[in-house]
């Protein structure tokens, strides 16, 4: 391990051996790739995979069911893989899947899988949870997520690419936040969120364009000027939005984005509800 303060070189860091700390609780039955470390008093239970050169810092958690990727640092506190919070899991073997590069920060958790979501809960890659969040069972997180202090996440919610929720937001079993998307501090989102927009409230609602989200994913500026377009097209038109998304798909040339932002909207139109994959769900119960 290093010294305080001291600087890795990343040669030193693809080199390094497999580290666990004597303190730490570490079952036989736990497979650890090369470079992995392990900090004090962590506790790491049979059946789980941990990617090369992944941190496990002290008093974290990794339970049965769980696989790390490579490259990812889980920090003090942080709790990975229990069962989930839901009345009909009945013991059943699931899985808590997670990609590369994820920094999971303080006492952050994750829960496993359900049957009503095909037994896991999934989490891509470069995505950052900070201190404090929630995941909860048969979740879907894809890349570069962005989640700060204390965001509540549902069973069953659907995170696409890119989208950023900031401090204390808590998302609805079964919602949908689209590509792109910011959602505000403290909102509360009942529905689907669309792709490329800011949603704030209590009750949450879009206020606008992600524009500064956008740009920092070097979306050039025709695609930023056919997102504007259709924002006010949809959002502060005079048509319904059944009519405003049937001007849309009447147009020639819609930009990818537009096009996606449609198809989103389409589909969440199909749950009464606005929140598409609660008209996928195996059960009738209500419960989270």
């Amino acid at each position: 391990m290093l010294e305080v303060g001291e600087v890795m070189e990343n040669n030193e860091r693809d080199n390094r051996e497999t580290f666990i700390h004597p303190t730490a609780l570490v079952d036989p039955g736990a497979e650890l790739g090369v470079g992995v470390q392990v900090g004090p008093f962590s506790i790491l239970e049979a059946h789980i995979q941990v990617g090369d050169r992944t941190e496990i810092h002290g008093h974290a958690q990794i339970l049965k069911g769980t696989t790390l990727g490579a490259d990812n640092a889980v920090f003090p506190g942080a709790i990975l893989g229990g069962i989930p919070q839901d009345r009909k899991y009945g013991g059943e073997e699931s899985r808590l899947l997670i990609g590369d590069r994820n920094q999971i920060r303080e006492q952050t958790t994750f829960h496993r899988g359900t049957e009503d979501g095909e037994l896991e809960t999934k989490v891509g890659n470069d995505c950052l949870f900070m201190a404090g969040c929630h995941v909860a069972h048969d979740c879907i997180i894809e890349d570069a997520v962005t989640m700060a202090n204390n965001v509540l996440l549902a069973g069953h919610v659907h995170i696409q690419k890119s989208a950023s929720l900031a401090g204390a937001s808590a998302v609805h079993q079964f919602a949908t936040i689209g590509t792109l998307a910011f959602v505000g501090g403290l909102a509360r989102v009942s529905m689907d969120v669309p792709p490329y927009l800011i949603f704030e409230g209590r009750p949450g609602r879009p206020r606008g364009l992600n524009v500064v989200g956008l740009q920092r994913a070097d979306f050039d500026e025709a695609s930023i000027e056919s997102l504007k377009e259709a924002y006010r097209v949809l959002f502060h038109g005079e048509e319904t939005r059944t009519a405003a998304l049937k001007q849309l798909e009447e147009r020639e040339g819609l930009s990818p984005e537009v096009t996606h932002l449609v198809q989103f909207l389409r589909m969440t139109n199909r749950d009464s509800r606005g929140r598409f994959r609660e008209s996928l769900r195996k059960s009738d119960s209500s419960n989270p």
